[in-house]
């Protein structure tokens, strides 16, 4: 069944302020592609997708006063592959990220046949992973 999976559409991020959430990712590399709102009984429903190499990011803003719905899940972190995880991550921190959750990266060398991560987190409390398999 495999073959039938195209690749990943994108991952959805609730957030609590659309302009800051859509800044930060602006500020490590994503662009914003699209902007919408859907209408739902509470009120508007702000969407915006950014764009980065190879995914998008589906960024959520409830209406106004509304928290995070409950029954629609979470997300406990989502995954970047990067070439190079040292360079990468000198660069959102050059971008002024100040949210590594530790000083250094990690290195797994016998995690799925070697990997090194290093996580940080976003504007809404999402944890992204920074991913560079060995």
């Amino acid at each position: 069944m495999k073959e039938l999976y195209k690749g990943l559409g994108h991952i959805a991020i609730y957030t609590t302020d659309m302009e800051a959430s859509i800044a930060f990712y602006e500020k490590i590399g994503g662009s914003v592609c699209k902007r919408d709102s859907v209408q739902v009984s509470e009120g508007e429903k702000r969407l915006a997708l950014v764009e980065f190499g190879g995914f998008l990011l589906e960024l959520i803003e409830p209406p106004e006063g509304e928290l995070v719905p409950a029954g629609e899940g979470s997300i406990p972190h989502f995954a970047v592959y990067v070439d190079d995880l040292d360079k990468v991550a000198a660069a959102i921190k050059a971008a002024g990220v100040i949210s590594f959750m530790t000083p250094e990266k990690k290195v797994l060398p016998t995690t799925f046949g070697g990997l090194q991560n290093w996580f940080f987190v976003g504007p809404s409390g999402e944890q992204i992973e920074l991913l560079q398999m060995l």
